[in-house]
């Protein structure tokens, strides 16, 4: 039976193993050793894992700023998927979103990852005619 919990720091080397998996191109300040100790630093409660028998099949990651909600990291193991899992997270996140206060959730997919864009258009997400900008800050 899946079970979406909290992260509990004793998860980080298999959250780890499972981001280099199904994010192997993120750069280096997207993987596991930063990002994790900066989600537990800020709503550490939003940072969900899927876990059945004891192992975690999958992540994500919720911020809610007081204006939008954000959903990052939503990964499912591979030979996981197809399951239910992803939609277990998702919507355990927002339920959390929901329980702050949170009236709208945004994420982003890049445009190269169309498995990704048709599951959240499953889900009910929409795109948006949005342009996107970011800056990497040295």
């Amino acid at each position: 039976m899946i079970e979406i919990l909290a992260y509990r720091e004793a998860q980080f080397g298999e959250v780890d193993a499972l981001w280099r998996t199904v994010f192997p191109e993120d750069p280096p300040h997207n993987r596991a050793a930063v990002a994790v100790p900066q989600k537990l630093a800020v709503q550490r409660d939003l940072f969900l894992v899927a876990v059945e028998g004891g192992r975690v099949l999958g992540t994500i990651l919720a911020g809610y700023d007081g204006h939008r909600g954000w959903l990052y990291k939503l990964a499912v193991h591979p030979n996981a998927r197809r399951c239910g899992i992803g939609e277990k997270l998702v919507r355990a996140a927002e339920k959390r979103l929901a329980a702050l206060g949170c009236a709208k959730v945004n994420l982003q997919v890049r445009d190269t990852n169309r498995e990704a864009a048709r599951f959240w258009a499953r889900m009910g997400y929409a795109v948006e005619a949005r342009v996107c900008m970011s800056r990497t800050i040295p």
